[in-house]
């Protein structure tokens, strides 16, 4: 059992008290709930060492497993131009191991991988200069040297370990915002995940990197290039942001992901995965003392670098509307999305609230309208923080229509849904459900010790205290129709707003 599902349930009677939140104000249920959000707090620890790496425990008793979280403060958005895709890239060769996990003799193998670097660059050189004599014989030598290094590699021995020693949910996920690695140990083997993870980033080594470049590419032709609404997706950010990096996509652009090389992630390895750039979080039941001295021990190996710099391009306001239209092989889709501020705004919690009453379930407006009684759409939905939220970010919403339903009548019916916002004030009634909705969602994410890691951490670094995590209660609690309307009107401006739509190919 979770440790929020354990604390609110023996006070409260979880299930029920949920059940029952349609019938309270919201004062009451922040009553209800604070005492026990302000324990969970009173469990948390944060240390950081003189390297700058960053840990925040929380102790959890229930069962003896311990979930762990690294949060690396680097994403699509950090990427240099021309070399998009390479923090996804990296994140693929994080699994690759190090000098000594990972191969049979590392000293044999690096000379082969400094070769194939040698060859492919001249590989490039050739086929710029267009002597494809060269490049057929280059390329021949390549795949020799290919088939020599992979006789070193002891394949996946890094989730191998993690396996055999009673390791769950061994995985990594790149946003535009940041790079993630999580799983699972039992609470015995705490001191195991710190040799491991520490050895992960200490020394890696990119090894299979051309490999897993083709491996990157196909994931780019299912997510992307083969897929209507991946391209439409690419295509919208592009118009949407004309200077902010969020107008890249994460994966990376397909010219720039061939271009990639070997010494390309290693330099931005080294330049964004210096220990104060790191954040890792971990949930379960371990000591925090413990924790402490074994990452003094394990990660206080980390050298300490400068933090490095955000030059990150600021987004101009936008001043007219924008559109994007593809013909695809697809049903039809339609997209509008807003310019909103970031994660950390004093208006965030009233955004949240405004997409749960357009959007969240059968009761949302969006749903009722379009869904059921129109019926011109078959998915009628939104969501904030895309495609990132650390920075001014978009409010989108979107819909396929349905078999009787149009591009044009799905637009002019969430036209209508949007206008709504702005001219009636929401009901009391439909206000205090959007709230119980998120504050339910809230619980069920920390309702886990992984979902609870990751928020500690990301919180952490995109609002400058895991404190604030607890805070969304109030701040949901807070919200008035006054300012659903306010937001609503300053936001929802045919001036501010990007609109996708995908035509069926004929």
């Amino acid at each position: 059992m979770g440790f929020l599902r354990t604390i609110i349930g023996l006070a409260l009677g979880l299930t029920l008290f949920i059940s029952s939140w349609g019938l309270l104000p919201s004062h009451v249920i922040a009553q209800e709930i604070n005492p026990y959000l302000k324990q969970a707090t009173e469990r948390v620890t944060e240390f950081t060492l003189d390297n700058g790496l960053k840990f925040i425990v929380m102790e959890n008793r229930d069962a003896p497993v311990v979930s762990f979280f690294t949060y690396a403060d680097v994403g699509g958005v950090d990427e240099p131009v021309g070399k998009t895709g390479v923090a996804h890239f990296l994140e693929h060769l994080a699994f690759k191991g190090t000098r000594e996990i990972g191969t049979t003799d590392y000293q044999a193998e690096k000379a082969i991988l400094d070769r194939q670097d040698q060859v492919y660059d001249q590989i490039q050189t050739a086929k710029k200069l267009g002597k494809s004599a060269d490049v057929k014989q280059l390329s021949q030598e390549f795949e020799q040297l290919q088939a020599q290094a992979n006789q070193f590699v002891k394949q996946n021995e890094f989730g191998q370990i993690v396996e055999r020693s009673g390791g769950v949910g061994l995985n990594a996920a790149t946003s535009a915002d940041a790079t993630v690695y999580f799983y699972s140990f039992p609470a015995n083997k705490l001191e195991m995940w710190m040799s491991l993870e520490s050895e992960r980033f200490l020394d890696p080594v990119f090894r299979e990197f051309y490999k897993e470049k083709e491996v990157i590419l196909e994931e780019r032709r299912l997510r992307t290039d083969n897929n209507p609404v991946g391209q439409m997706i690419e295509a919208f950010i592009d118009k949407a942001f004309t200077k902010h990096p969020y107008k890249r996509p994460v994966i990376g652009y397909d010219e720039d992901i061939r271009n990639l090389s070997r010494e390309d992630v290693t330099q931005f390895f080294n330049a964004y995965y210096p220990p104060n750039n790191l954040t890792i979080a971990i949930v379960g039941d371990v000591d925090a003392a413990k924790v402490e001295e074994l990452a003094k021990i394990y990660f206080g190996r980390y050298t300490a670098k400068p933090k490095p710099s955000e030059n990150i391009s600021i987004e101009p306001q936008q001043t007219a509307s924008r559109e994007v239209d593809l013909t695809l092989p697809s049903q039809p889709w339609y997209f509008k999305g807003y310019h909103r501020p970031e994660l950390n705004h004093p208006d965030n919690a009233i955004y949240e609230v405004i997409t749960t009453l357009m959007s969240n379930g059968r009761t949302s407006r969006l749903y009722r309208s379009l869904v059921e009684d129109k019926q011109i759409a078959l998915v009628a939905q939104g969501f904030n923080g895309f495609p990132g939220d650390k920075y001014p970010n978009l409010i989108l919403f979107y819909a396929m229509t349905s078999p009787n339903g149009t591009l044009e009548e799905v637009q002019k019916a969430l036209n209508q849904e949007i206008e709504r916002l702005k001219n009636e004030p929401v009901s009391e009634k439909e206000l205090q459900r959007a709230k119980n909705q998120l504050r339910a969602q809230l619980l069920r994410t920390l309702n886990s010790n992984s979902g609870m890691a990751q928020a500690l951490a990301e919180y952490d670094v995109k609002t400058g205290s895991w404190r604030n995590l607890f805070n969304q209660i109030d701040q949901f609690s807070a919200v008035s129709a006054e300012d659903i309307q306010r937001v609503a009107i300053s936001t929802f401006k045919e001036e501010n707003s990007t609109i996708g739509r995908i035509q069926p190919a004929q």
